[in-house]
């Protein structure tokens, strides 16, 4: 497998298991305990940074289905004011929008990485990551974010998403099969199969990122709302493990990184 370097930081091929933490600075989030205010994202992130997270992922608009919706100058003002907290830190950040105009306003900050989840969709969001030189996690989305029913389909989806890659110039790229209920016409099951095939995508050769963190599919199967989703969400991080995820994208950092050590040493005696 190739790996894929974010400041430094080697994801795939032989390097270690990765951790991404979460800090969500929008309010609206599905998992209403996640969000931190601004004044407390330099502590966040040092508290993620020292509980075992190799960086942070920051993002300043809710994905979840039906939730409230904000404009792309309040989203750009919030992670103005996140990011600036960040500046000088020496912490590796990824940034999370989808708006060509928001990352614009993060590409003035010290970031090292872009997460994009309509997987460089946007033409012109796909040449502001070319021409950043940055490494991109990208999902698998076709004409919208997340729109891929099966595995089949999320095949197809991350092979368009590999031809924008190439076509942006961006050599450096984790995939994301893209596990959540991104739009109507996803169902639980379809994120249990994705889960339960995670391997398959093996195939493209490239790292591979699981973000199933506290999401809906576990909550369904559970019967558990977000905040009571976390033994929930290890259980089937550690099977993703198992199928090859490089890198784990959670709000729950030190207790995803006890799991990943555990899984590390049982499986590859580190």
């Amino acid at each position: 497998m190739r790996t894929c370097l974010v400041n430094k930081i080697a994801i795939g091929g032989s390097a270690p298991v990765r951790l991404m933490g979460v800090i969500n600075c929008s309010p609206e989030s599905f998992y209403t305990d996640s969000f931190v205010p601004t004044n407390e994202v330099h502590k966040k992130a040092v508290e993620m940074i020292e509980q075992g997270a190799d960086m942070i992922d920051i993002g300043a608009r809710s994905t979840a289905p039906n939730t409230q919706a904000i404009s792309g100058s309040e989203e750009g003002s919030r992670m103005e004011a996140a990011l600036k907290e960040l500046d000088g830190s020496g912490i590796t950040v990824s940034v999370d929008t989808m708006h060509p105009g928001v990352l614009d306003t993060c590409l003035r900050h010290e970031i090292h990485a872009i997460n994009d989840l309509a997987g460089l969709m946007s033409p012109a969001y796909a040449k502001k990551t070319g021409d950043s030189g940055l490494p991109a996690f990208v999902m698998a989305s076709r004409v919208q974010p997340g729109d891929a029913v099966g595995v089949e389909a999320t095949r197809a989806a991350l092979e368009l998403v590999i031809k924008r890659c190439e076509a942006a110039g961006v050599q450096e790229y984790v995939l994301d099969p893209g596990i959540g209920m991104w739009t109507p016409f996803r169902s639980p099951d379809d994120d249990w199969d994705l889960c339960r095939h995670f391997d398959t995508f093996r195939s493209f050769d490239r790292p591979l990122l699981a973000a199933v963190s506290r999401k809906t599919f576990i909550g369904e199967l559970l019967k558990r709302e977000p905040i009571d989703r976390l033994s929930g969400s290890i259980s089937v991080t550690m099977l993703l493990l198992e199928k090859g995820a490089s890198i784990v994208r959670a709000h729950d950092v030190r207790e995803t990184k006890d799991a990943i050590r555990v899984y590390e040493h049982m499986v590859k005696g580190r």
